[in-house]
C-alpha cells in the first residue's frame, strides 16, 4: 500500500529531524516548520516532492521529500527519506565554522565567576 501524504509530525520524526513526535509538533507550533513556503500544523499533509524548512538544534535545513515513512528506522533509512539542497548543506557548514572560530576567539570561562567578577558583571550591564 502506497501512502499519499502523512502528518508532518510524524514524517519529521521519522526522518530523525526530532527525537520525539510531541517535539516535532511542537516545533510546527512554534512556526519552526514551513511546507512549501506556509508555515505548518503538525497535521498538514507532506507528500513527496514538497519542500521543507526546518529549524532545530541541528540548524537551518531546506530539504526536498523523497519518501514517506510513518515509522522510525535506523538512520540510513531516514536519510533516503529526504535529500537536502546544496545551498543549505554549504549554508550549515559556513555556519559551523564561524562558530568554531568565535570559539577560538573567545573561549568560555572556566567556571562560576568569583564575587567580584559576578560584582562587574553587574555594573557593565548597568544594573547596579
Amino acid at each position: 500500500m502506497e501512502m499519499d501524504g502523512l502528518r508532518i509530525d510524524k514524517w519529521l520524526w521519522a526522518a530523525r529531524f526530532f527525537k520525539t513526535r510531541a517535539l516535532a509538533a511542537r516545533s510546527c507550533e512554534l512556526g519552526r516548520i514551513q511546507s512549501n513556503g506556509i508555515a505548518a500544523k503538525p497535521a498538514r499533509e507532506v507528500r513527496v516532492g514538497d519542500r521543507l524548512h526546518i529549524v532545530n538544534e541541528g540548524g537551518i535545513f531546506e530539504v526536498d521529500v523523497k519518501g514517506l515513512s510513518a515509522m522510525r528506522g535506523p538512520a540510513a533509512v531516514a536519510q533516503a527519506l529526504y535529500e537536502e539542497t546544496a545551498e543549505s548543506r554549504e549554508a550549515r557548514q559556513r555556519l559551523a565554522i564561524q562558530k568554531k572560530a568565535l570559539d577560538l576567539i573567545s573561549p568560555l570561562p572556566e567556571g562560576r565567576p568569583s564575587k567580584r567578577d559576578r560584582r562587574r558583571i553587574i555594573q557593565f550591564r548597568g544594573r547596579g
